[in-house]
């Protein structure tokens, strides 16, 4: 891959903020000197600062000395950070990247500079192991900046490019949606053990079997209901527990709980 040349901040080094980092290191995207990484106690941090990456508890600091700076802060906190960094902001320099839950791009220049470039990105937490599916937007970044952006979320995942008016849609689905599937493979775990497994090997088994389910689909690039074809016979028992889950609205509550998740992933910012 080929390795940026400039510096990257990631305010806010959390969960997410910090697997981009191994993420960008790993691929060879980045060398751990070219990152700062912030958080209110970089005690936390030290792990890191061992390893070579820049660490800074003074998020001004860090955004001055970076010509891409991720915003990986809670919704709740963005407004604050905005106010603290505005003055270290160079939009002439510096492209933004948030990964904040319901803040627009526009919301994010509102605090900041109008001609300031901002992409928003939205991970998952299996970027901790390299498998986030990531969904890219913006409103006003160039299309060499969504790209340099794109590259670097795809050494941690999958990426995808989409409109700005579906980031919450696509909060709900990539996002929530992690919990979704974790539930329905723990379901599935639970009915393995009233049939007779152990707990450990239910488990095991279901989610071997939800992930050679997810590579069906990716590597044969086939429909759900073409793999469900193969496995469904007449009178015979995968369609007869099939229908039993639909009859219990299995696919009903799970689009319902999805367009839920996409209402209130939409509130959780507050302008003001």
């Amino acid at each position: 891959m080929k390795q940026f040349t400039g510096k990257i901040a990631i305010l806010g080094s959390g969960n997410i903020g910090l697997s981009l980092a191994k993420g960008l290191v790993k691929a060879g995207y980045a060398k751990p000197e070219q990152l700062i990484l912030t958080r209110r106690n970089i005690a936390n941090l030290a792990e890191f600062a061992a390893l070579g990456y820049g660490v800074d508890a003074d998020n001004a600091a860090a955004v001055a000395a970076s010509d891409i700076v991720v915003l990986a802060v809670l919704p709740q906190q963005l407004n604050q950070l905005m106010e603290q960094i505005k003055p270290a902001t160079v939009p002439a320099k510096q492209v933004f990247i948030s990964v904040a839950s319901g803040v627009s791009c526009a919301d994010i220049r509102s605090k900041s500079y109008p001609e300031l470039e901002v992409i928003r990105a939205m991970p998952n937490t299996a970027i901790a192991i390299g498998q986030s599916m990531t969904c890219v937007a913006t409103d006003n970044a160039s299309a060499e900046h969504v790209e340099e952006v794109c590259r670097m979320f795809e050494t941690v995942g999958a990426v995808v490019k989409i409109n700005e008016d579906l980031m919450t849609a696509a909060t709900a689905l990539c996002a929530c949606g992690t919990a979704f599937f974790l539930r329905a493979i723990r379901a599935a775990s639970q009915g393995g053990v009233e049939i007779g497994f152990h707990a450990d090997e239910a488990l095991k088994m279901a989610v071997q079997t939800a992930k050679g389910a997810a590579d069906l689909l990716l590597q044969m690039k086939s429909h759900p209901e073409q793999e469900i074809d193969k496995v469904t016979s007449p009178k015979g028992c995968t369609i007869a527990g099939l229908n039993e889950m639909e009859h219990n609205g299995f696919s009903s509550s799970l689009i319902k709980g999805i367009k839920l998740s996409a209402l209130k992933a939409g509130a959780l910012y507050t302008k003001e």
